[in-house]
């Protein structure tokens, strides 16, 4: 959600910015802008609502010399509408400042400082900016530090001061922000890919301290009242630049479906010791396992529809109990948490800002907490007590895809393991259950084989309105993401129901012709599957009915059949949710939509 990049070098700024906002459009924006020091170490700012090529257009226009440092952002409007004036940069002096996260007293600092007359904007951001220009009197440290300390809310703000040309600084508070030193000068920026052109060695800002960028190197300082230097750990993007390009596909959704059989495989092989799983190289003890009387998984989204499938697998097998809970009611439940509770917080960015308050409030309940998390030193897994990392790479198509297919693959490994240490599991029940989670990376690829019959299968549901998912047990969880990735990139309204609670209201809904994605792969409630279908096609439904290989199916209960492979059931939702996924992605493009930035949503939600 929103997107920042920063730069002081050799270069020229304004390409780097440019090329860097382009990188991270995925993060969901509707205005960008960028501020350049130039030449006469005079700033200049240029900002436009729409997208990025816009933006480029209107630098054309505005800008000419030379720049060597600047900052940039694409801005999700929050505090106030889209439009230009509301775009970041903005400007208050000698202030020149842009911001990703939400100023919760903005409105207090506005009267403190008699504001009122002086804000062009209607954002908080530019109400940051004024009271940052109003603390300044030479020294950009202590004005941060001063401001800081007026704040409440989340943050990242980078910014230039007009009288210290050449130099960026930086400072956070939830919202990411990594940076790079390289010979062509110091970058930095919330998202890795922004940075992956230039370095592949970079360090996380820490939280709460200062970051001066000046061409060749980068200070980091502690925020106290000496401004001690700081020394992060640097650390190594484990993926090159061509993870986070099309490579010949349409769409990154399209090429991330089809990066998820690999991504499963870099997930699970290495954690894979004489045929069973073993965290010993994530330094995840068993003891963790074997101790807690309850499972709690926290998570948003589809990362929270994972925790749901992985409920349903862990509760009957573990018998103990397992919860699912939505990051952000999570805090408000008084959930009933304690030393004795393992809690599994899931994201793939690491930086959900609702799921790391939950994280936190986890500890203070005196909670183990075990992190899901594909992206290395974000603020979840360095505040987790361990973190088991995915290995997806790069996701930029704002639907996510592969994340969770990973999230569910760890998950799966998770509570095999647990199965094993609680006694649950013999080590040959525990081998063939990882046997059987690896027959699922064979089955995917065969499902994403038959994306030209999946496509034509999206062609009868693009003209309607609404469409229903329905399944019993397992497969109701797996239908919880599919009508999600429906809804998100084709602005169908899906929606997914537990099959035998269609004659509890649910069925009033059904008419002639509306499209119902049925999936019945779970055995012990086949024949009762069955029967919710007959009853939504006997009033008309349109259905869509996914099946096992083998599965005897009367010719005229459904419209329409797409028959997976046949995978253990506690592993069909493998290929379903590639099935589900090309069905999202096929309706969205049938419709015409931009499918890798679907209206209003974001890739990393960092603000309440």
């Amino acid at each position: 959600m929103c997107g920042i990049i920063g730069y002081t070098g050799p270069l020229e700024a304004s390409k780097i910015l440019l090329e860097g906002l382009s990188g991270l459009e995925y993060r969901g924006y509707d205005s960008a802008g960028i501020a350049l020091c130039m030449e006469d170490s005079q700033i200049r700012v240029v900002k436009k609502a729409g997208k990025v090529k816009n933006l480029e257009e209107y630098c054309r226009q505005q800008i000419s010399g030379t720049a060597h440092s600047g900052i940039g952002h694409t801005r999700w409007a929050t505090h106030g509408g889209v439009t230009d004036t509301n775009a970041h940069p903005h400007r208050a002096g000698k202030v020149v400042l842009i911001h990703n996260g939400i100023i919760e007293n903005y409105h207090a600092l506005t009267e403190k400082f008699h504001l009122e007359d002086k804000l062009l904007s209607q954002t908080d951001s530019e109400v940051a900016a004024q009271v940052l220009n109003c603390l300044y009197e030479g020294d950009p440290l202590a004005a941060i530090h001063k401001l800081i300390d007026l704040l409440d809310g989340s943050y990242s703000f980078c910014i230039m001061f007009e009288d210290q040309p050449g130099a960026v600084y930086a400072i956070r508070n939830v919202s990411p922000l990594v940076a790079a030193s390289t010979p062509s000068g110091s970058l930095i920026a919330s998202d890795l890919t922004a940075l992956i052109p230039y370095s592949r060695q970079y360090f996380v800002v820490p939280e709460q301290h200062i970051v001066k960028l000046t061409p060749y190197k980068i200070h980091v300082y502690h925020l106290d009242d000496t401004y001690t230097k700081a020394y992060p750990e640097i650390m190594t993007v484990n993926w090159n630049m061509d993870a986070a390009m099309k490579n010949g596909f349409p769409h990154f959704m399209l090429k991330e479906i089809h990066e998820q059989p690999d991504a499963l495989r870099n997930t699970i092989l290495p954690r894979v010791n004489k045929g069973i799983p073993d965290f010993g190289e994530d330094g995840i003890p068993d003891s963790i396992f074997k101790e807690c009387s309850q499972i709690q998984i926290i998570a948003c989204g589809t990362a929270m529809y994972a925790g749901m499938v992985a409920r349903a697998i862990m509760q009957p097998l573990l018998r103990i109990p397992v919860t699912v809970s939505i990051a952000s009611e999570f805090r408000y439940e008084e959930p009933l948490i304690d030393e004795k509770s393992l809690v599994i917080i899931i994201s793939q960015s690491g930086e959900t800002i609702d799921t790391l308050a939950a994280l936190r409030l986890a500890h203070r309940c005196g909670s183990t907490v075990l992190a899901v998390v594909n992206v290395k030193g974000s603020t979840i897994a360095r505040e987790s007590n361990y973190v088991l990392y995915t290995h997806a790479g790069p996701e930029i198509a704002v639907a996510s895809t592969k994340a969770y297919s990973v999230q569910l693959a760890a998950l799966y490994m998770i509570c095999c393991r647990m199965a094993l240490v609680r006694g649950k599991y013999t080590r040959e029940q525990a081998c063939s259950f990882l046997a059987d989670l690896l027959d699922v990376i064979p089955a995917m690829e065969t499902m994403i084989a038959q994306k030209e019959m999946i496509r034509d299968v999206a062609s009868h549901i693009i003209s309607s309105p609404d469409a229903f998912f329905i399944g019993r047990g397992l497969d109701y969880a797996f239908s919880l993401e599919g009508a999600l990735k429906l809804k998100e990139i084709s602005y169908i309204h899906s929606e997914a129901y537990a099959a035998g609670e269609l004659k509890h209201g649910t069925i009033a809904l059904i008419s002639d012709q509306v499209p119902v994605i049925a999936i019945a792969t779970q055995e012990h409630v086949y024949s009762k599957t069955i029967s919710n279908i007959r009853e939504v096609k006997a009033r008309g439904a349109f259905v869509i009915l996914l099946v096992k290989e083998n599965a005897v199916v009367d010719d005229n209960l459904a419209d329409i059949r797409i028959r997976i492979p046949d995978v253990d059931d506690h592993f069909t939702v493998f290929p379903i949710a590639a099935a589900l996924q090309l069905i999202a992605y096929y309706a969205s493009l049938g419709k015409h939509l931009d499918v890798d930035q679907p209206r209003n949503l974001a890739k990393s939600v960092t603000v309440e």
